[in-house]
């Protein structure tokens, strides 16, 4: 998914062409939760935002280097290609989501709750009564 947006996001900054960051990443969603093993949905569908701001980042950083002020232009350039490219954001997400829905991240969800409530009762259990008199 990484290198898909950044790549794409690199391209689209050099030929102008904004739709490329996009489309890129969207294409980039779609392949790594089809390519994702089901055990690891969860983490896979949380991760598109992370992932969509370091390309972007990183692609801003490494065509602006050589302009003036890299504060500014950096400032500038992320700020531009995020909103720019805010719907693709969108879009990728779903993307994974919906394509995670199909290969089992309902299971995972479950799981993880499980395993939550399970830590919960535990942590209550053994802090329910911490000074234990012996009935002798």
């Amino acid at each position: 998914m990484f290198a898909a947006a950044l790549v794409c996001a690199l391209l689209s900054r050099w030929f102008d062409l904004p739709l490329l960051a996009g489309g890129g990443f969207a294409v980039g969603c779609l392949a790594a939760a089809f390519a994702t093993r089901p055990a690891d949905l969860l983490t896979i569908t949380v991760s598109p935002p992370l992932v969509f701001f370091a390309a972007t980042f990183l692609a801003v950083l490494v065509t602006t280097l050589g302009d003036g002020s890299l504060l500014r232009g950096l400032t500038v350039g992320v700020l531009t290609a995020l909103a720019a490219t805010a719907p693709w954001l969108f879009f990728g997400t779903l993307l994974v989501l919906v394509v995670g829905l199909f290969r089992g991240l309902p299971a995972n969800v479950r799981e993880l709750r499980g395993k939550l409530v399970g830590v919960r009762l535990f942590e209550k259990e053994e802090n329910e009564n911490p000074v234990r008199w012996d009935e002798s």
